[in-house]
């Protein structure tokens, strides 16, 4: 039974992969590394911050992940104007809270950029539990953080679903024991199903609660697969 959904935050409740690029490009470049298009993809999967200081910059202090990590936030904040909610989003929340549903947010991101975008949102209401990179010692796609967000609603990780736009963050729900729902945008549908998606959606404009609830019904009965996304079924 659905008795609650997680998110992700980052390309799930709000577009800002592009300023995340910009923001470790610009900050890479300060430290002499300009890092090709392709290399940067790697700050799109869910990873948490000194995991992926250390991947451009190698062995760090923990001096250094925290000076670091706080000058590319600087840089983000920059930014933070240029980020808008996923389309959908903000009404799909209030229609779980009005369902009753328990809605928690699992995210690699620090916890005080979460909270911060919550609020400046005005979204942070509808969160029952909120679970962070400063939570776990792990970062996706290890489950730690799927797991503890379950702990934290007190519902069991089978009767929750989560929505993530990276391989690492479906590898880390799957894993935890939800089902999950990919975002996909850019032409990643293939890829985030590949990866263990159940379904994959560009956005939630057409998530109904209605929709929502008859697609978890199909993948209880185990009636698969799928269609790949909304509106060819």
């Amino acid at each position: 039974m659905l008795k609650g959904i997680v998110f992700d935050m980052d390309g799930v409740i709000v577009d800002s992969h592009p300023v995340h690029r910009r923001a470790w490009q610009n900050f890479l470049v300060t430290l002499g590394k300009e890092m090709p298009e392709q290399e940067l993809d790697f700050i799109l999967d869910g990873r948490k911050r000194e995991e992926i200081l250390r991947h451009f910059l190698g062995e760090l202090t923990a001096e250094q992940i925290a000076e670091y990590g706080n000058r590319k936030d600087e840089m983000l904040r920059k930014f933070e104007p240029d980020v808008a909610p996923i389309p959908g989003v903000i009404q799909f929340l209030q229609t779980l809270s009005s369902a009753n549903l328990k809605i928690a947010l699992a995210t690699s991101a620090t916890s005080e950029r979460t909270l911060g975008t919550l609020q400046r949102l005005g979204i942070a209401p509808h969160f029952t539990v909120v679970v962070t990179g400063n939570d776990v010692i792990h970062g996706k796609p290890d489950p730690a953080i799927y797991r503890l967000a379950a702990e934290r609603l007190d519902v069991m990780p089978r009767d929750l679903l989560a929505f993530e736009d990276a391989v690492s963050g479906i590898c880390s729900a799957k894993t935890a024991g939800m089902k999950c729902f990919a975002i996909a945008t850019n032409g990643r549908t293939r890829e985030l199903l590949a990866a263990g998606a159940d379904y994959a959606v560009p956005n939630f404009l057409s998530l109904s609660l209605t929709r929502l609830k008859a697609l978890w019904a199909r993948l209880e009965q185990r009636r698969a697969p799928l269609v790949q996304t909304a509106g060819q079924d």
